[in-house]
């Protein structure tokens, strides 16, 4: 049965899907009301992870993701450089805190991620502070909905 959670994250109404199925996961995470960019994360089986983190600080501690992570594209592309590195952390972040959750897991994750990007002037390459306490916010409630998961 899929998970379904839909959360306001500094005013932008942020939804999480999780669908597991018998060779992978898909979890769509959306801003914009659409599946978005779709990328594959993979790890060898024999990839460690640590314990699944506890979300109950209010700055939780994430899990690092492994250096043998791939990242697939499968459908769409990042507009610039800097939206093609932010969401790359954010899949590899989001399929490593599925894995911590899931220890006899280490099928792919397809992440689908459509968020809704603030504008920039092109100089700005810095993360704001807003930009790390969306990502946080945003990781705990993915983290939520993969417990979620786990117990249905």
């Amino acid at each position: 049965m899929p998970i379904h959670i839909v959360k306001e994250l500094y005013g932008k109404q942020t939804e999480v899907l999780i669908q597991k199925y018998a060779d992978r996961t898909l979890i769509l995470v959306t801003q914009m009301g659409k599946v978005g960019s779709l990328i594959q994360a993979s790890v060898p089986t024999a990839t460690p992870f640590p314990s699944k983190p506890l979300f109950e600080s209010s700055d939780p501690v994430l899990p690092e993701p492994p250096v043998a992570i791939a990242l697939t594209p499968l459908m769409g592309t990042a507009l610039d450089e800097r939206s093609r590195t932010m969401t790359e952390i954010y899949v590899s972040q989001i399929a490593t805190l599925f894995w911590c959750f899931n220890p006899g897991i280490r099928s792919p994750v397809v992440v689908g991620l459509a968020l809704k990007r603030e504008h920039q002037s092109e100089e700005e390459d810095e993360t704001s502070e807003e930009d790390h306490l969306l990502f946080r916010e945003m990781m705990k409630m993915i983290g939520e909905a993969i417990a979620q998961s786990t117990e249905a």
